[in-house]
């Protein structure tokens, strides 16, 4: 009962605020996280202050907004602004400089029926209460994901059952199930799909992430097919009982799996970035023959800044902003690396269907920090 005056008079402060300020529904939603308000009590105080639900799209309010070059590596171009989206990048990899082919007119494209698209969002490196997480869940949330993947480090600083629920739950309630924590009533199903970082590790065994979340497979690496998507989640950490190594145990599972998947996109997840211009560096260990395995992207973590890099025909991601300090650049940036940005907190937001993949970095000020197409 003493939980339930708590929440309402959260619940009355963000609506005073909302009123008396004229918040938009971003800032609401980051101040009602921030007060560890659910969901769906956010969901109320956006109607009473008048604020629609969020459109399907959003990529007419996104800001075109590039980052200025950081050396050593050379950032794109920003694209003219008449461009709609970058040019896909199919087999090799083709320069954002250039203009994307215009569409026959007499043979328009129909869009994809809705139950073949999915909205994802990635956050990384989040697992740390306090404003930089409150605001990039709030990003997030507005966004109304179909999925939530991370890139682990999901609690800090010692992977503790003591501080998980606050780290992750006082933001990302809303999308897992069963949610056990006191942040909400939790999702109908889960659509939280988190990776092991050494973070998590730390405890000497990951069991308090294990006995939280509730997983495909044994937790600590699955695979999930949803829609176009197969999502292949590994853990990178030295110390998994099935190996870390390409000739490894979990390594033969992932080639197998992604060899009998006929998902439309193949996305790996892991924490420990193969390759990365940052403060850690490459995770050369994870340096494993995805692209012959089949996979069309990958995507990971341990940086806490973020990271496009093109390696053996696919893409590279470093995603590490979700909350933690962010990290400077490393001493040298790593071949192929396209974008290099560490400026503030933020996500990453993957649209995708059967005929293309379209992804964004966007920061909590909603600015768009990279943006790509693969088809």
């Amino acid at each position: 009962m003493r939980d339930d005056h708590a929440q309402i008079e959260r619940l009355a402060r963000l609506l005073e605020e909302g009123f008396a300020r004229r918040l938009d529904r971003r800032e609401l939603l980051r101040r009602g996280l921030a007060l560890g308000l659910s969901l769906p009590a956010i969901a109320t105080a956006l109607a009473a202050c008048g604020i629609e639900p969020p459109q399907e799209s959003i990529s007419g309010r996104l800001s075109t907004w590039r980052p200025s070059p950081t050396p050593p590596l050379r950032l794109p171009e920003q694209a003219p602004a008449a461009q709609a989206s970058p040019p896909p990048l199919s087999g090799s990899f083709q320069s954002t400089e250039a203009p994307a082919p215009p569409a026959p007119a007499a043979t328009p494209e129909l869009p994809a029926p809705a139950e073949s698209r999915l909205r994802l969002a990635v956050i990384g490196d989040f697992g740390m209460e306090g404003e930089p997480a409150a605001a990039v869940a709030g990003l997030v949330a507005s966004w109304a994901p179909d999925l939530v993947l991370t890139t682990g480090d999901n609690n800090y600083p010692d992977g503790l059952a003591e501080t998980i629920d606050r780290n992750v739950g006082q933001y990302y309630a809303a999308f897992i199930a069963p949610y056990r924590g006191q942040f909400g009533p939790g999702s109908a199903e889960n659509r939280f799909f988190p990776v092991l970082g050494n973070h998590d590790w730390v405890v000497g065994y990951p069991e308090p992430y294990l006995s939280y979340f509730t997983l495909p497979g044994n937790g600590r690496y699955y695979h999930l097919e949803r829609g176009p998507l197969a999502l292949f989640a590994l853990d990178s950490m030295p110390g998994e009982p099935d190996g870390w190594t390409s000739d490894s145990p979990q390594a033969a599972w992932l080639q197998s799996a992604l060899a009998g998947s006929s998902a439309r996109w193949k996305i790996v997840t892991l924490h420990h970035s193969p390759y990365s211009s940052g403060h850690h560096g490459s995770s050369d260990w994870m340096r494993w023959p995805f692209a012959a395995w089949g996979a069309h992207l990958v995507l990971g973590g341990h940086d806490h800044h973020y990271e496009r890099v093109l390696r053996d025909g696919i893409v590279y991601i470093v995603n590490g902003l979700g909350g933690g300090a962010r990290y400077a650049p490393g001493f040298l940036g790593v071949e192929g690396s396209q974008i290099f940005f560490n400026a503030d907190h933020g996500a990453m937001l993957i649209d995708l269907d059967a005929g293309r993949l379209h992804a964004r970095f966007i920061t909590r000020a909603e600015q768009v920090v990279d943006e790509f197409v693969l088809a």
